[in-house]
C-alpha cells in the first residue's frame, strides 16, 4: 500500500490530479489531499484532506507529510519568497521520510534561463536532488488554456516576444501526466518528462485562434523590450514580478520554448490537447 500526498489540491492542476488519480491508482493506495483551506479541496471518497501551507513551520510541515510515501508537489503561487517555500517544504518532505517526490517544473528549468522563474524551478529541483529524495520532474512548458487571457481589457496581448514561437501545454495534459506517473511513481523513478502541446505557435496566432474561439476581437501587439517595461509600470509592481512578466516574452522570443516533445502522447496514450480543446468560446 503507498500513500500519495497532493499539494496545492484546490488549484486546477492539484484539483483534477486528484480526481483523475482516485480513479486509476492501485488497489489499497490511500490520497492525502493537502490545501490551505480544506473546504475547496476536492470531494474525493476516501482521500483525507489535510492542512498545509509551504510556509509553515518545520514541525507543522513534518507533521502534515508524515506517512506519506509519493508526494506531488506542486510549485507554489507566485511570491517573491517562493524559492525559500519550495526549499522549506523539501527540508520537511525529507525529515518526515518521505521517499518521491514528483515536482511540477518548468522547460529548460536551469540558473541560465531567459524566463527568470525557470531559474527558481532549476533551483527547486537541485534542492529535491540534494535532499537525496527519489525524484520525477514534470517541466511544464507556459499554460496553454491561460494564454488568451494574457490580453489586456482592450484585447491586446502586449510583450517582446517578437516571431518566437511557444509550445504551450493545457493543464489538463499535465495532469494526465501526474496521475500516470504518480499511480506507478517507480517506473518513473529519475525521470525529466518535457511537457508541452503538440504545435508551437506564435502570439499572432494565439490570438486569431482564440478570437475565432471566444468570439472577441484579439490581437497581438510585439513590444521593444523597452516598451514592454514601460507598459507595465501602470501596475506598480515589485521589480521581480515585472521581471517575470517581462522574460515571459523573451524567453519565447529567445527561441526556448518552442520545442514540442512527444512526452505527453507517450505516457498518457493520446497526442496533446490544442488551443480550441481548452478555451470556452460563446456558446459554451
Amino acid at each position: 500500500m503507498t500513500t500519495i500526498g497532493i499539494t496545492g489540491s484546490t488549484g486546477h492542476v492539484g484539483n483534477q490530479t486528484a480526481l483523475t488519480l482516485a480513479r486509476v491508482k492501485g488497489e489499497g493506495d490511500e490520497l492525502r489531499l493537502f490545501a490551505r483551506d480544506p473546504e475547496r479541496a476536492p470531494n474525493v471518497p476516501g482521500a483525507n484532506v489535510v492542512v498545509l501551507d509551504y510556509g509553515d513551520e518545520r514541525d507543522a510541515l513534518v507533521k502534515a507529510l508524515g506517512g506519506v510515501d509519493v508526494l506531488f508537489f506542486v510549485s507554489a503561487r507566485e511570491e517573491e519568497n517562493r524559492l525559500e517555500q519550495h526549499r522549506n517544504l523539501v527540508r520537511a518532505a525529507k525529515d518526515a521520510g518521505v521517499v518521491h517526490v514528483v515536482y511540477t517544473s518548468f522547460i529548460g528549468a536551469s540558473p541560465d534561463s531567459s524566463f527568470t522563474l525557470a531559474r527558481e524551478h532549476g533551483a527547486t529541483e537541485q534542492a529535491i536532488r540534494d535532499a537525496g529524495l527519489e525524484h520525477t520532474f514534470l517541466r511544464d512548458n507556459f499554460y496553454l488554456d491561460l494564454l488568451p487571457f494574457y490580453a489586456g481589457q482592450d484585447g491586446v496581448i502586449r510583450g517582446p516576444a517578437g516571431e518566437g514561437r511557444v509550445a504551450a501545454v493545457a493543464r489538463a495534459d499535465v495532469s494526465d501526466v501526474a496521475s500516470v506517473v504518480l499511480a506507478d511513481a517507480g517506473k518513473h523513478r529519475g525521470k525529466v518528462y518535457d511537457l508541452t502541446g503538440r504545435e508551437a505557435l506564435t502570439f499572432g496566432e494565439i490570438a486569431e485562434r482564440a478570437s475565432a474561439s471566444l468570439g472577441r476581437d484579439i490581437r497581438y501587439h510585439a513590444e521593444a523590450i523597452e516598451e514592454a517595461y514601460e507598459s507595465r509600470k501602470q501596475y506598480n509592481a515589485p521589480d521581480w514580478q515585472v521581471e517575470a512578466w517581462v522574460s515571459t516574452y523573451t524567453a519565447i522570443a529567445s527561441g526556448e520554448l518552442a520545442h514540442v516533445s512527444g512526452d505527453v502522447k507517450a505516457l498518457t496514450g493520446h497526442e496533446p490537447r490544442v488551443l480550441e480543446d481548452v478555451i470556452v468560446g460563446p456558446s459554451e
